[in-house]
């Protein structure tokens, strides 16, 4: 067997060792821990820009939310961070975690298994933070 990387390994194996060289504390950088510092916008925040405030009889931030993280998902569910944002402030605009697993399974049907999957594995991370943050 050969340990020949792919172009995209060596490219991000190289982007690592640049990241490194710039700020060596990037080797530990961890992008859940990133996306933690964006605050979570208010409800009503989120309904006067993305909601009923540009439209009066269109779509609320919850339902915005909820085709944004259906098109990430047909997407492939490769856009970690957008995924757990977009499922964190889904639940901030009110919606329920059936609701958000709903949709994403439903994406199964024309994105794949594998995309569905993917994007149900990143917004179980998210509902599971938002359980322990309840907790505490």
């Amino acid at each position: 067997m050969s340990d020949a990387k792919t172009p995209f390994e060596l490219m991000m194996q190289q982007a690592q060792e640049m990241a490194k060289a710039f700020n060596p504390s990037l080797s530990s950088f961890d992008p859940k821990g990133f996306e933690k510092m964006w605050p979570t916008m208010p409800k009503d925040a989120m309904e006067m820009w993305f909601g009923k405030g540009i439209s009066k009889n269109g779509l609320d931030a919850k339902t915005r939310l909820l085709l944004t993280l259906a098109g990430l998902t047909m997407q492939g569910a490769q856009a970690d961070t957008q995924l757990r944002m977009t499922v964190r402030h889904g639940i901030e605009a009110g919606a329920t975690k059936d609701e958000i697993a709903e949709t994403i399974a439903q994406m199964s049907m024309f994105a794949g298994i594998p995309a569905m999957t993917r994007a149900m594995e990143l917004a179980r991370d998210v509902m599971e933070d938002d359980k322990k943050d309840d907790e505490t």
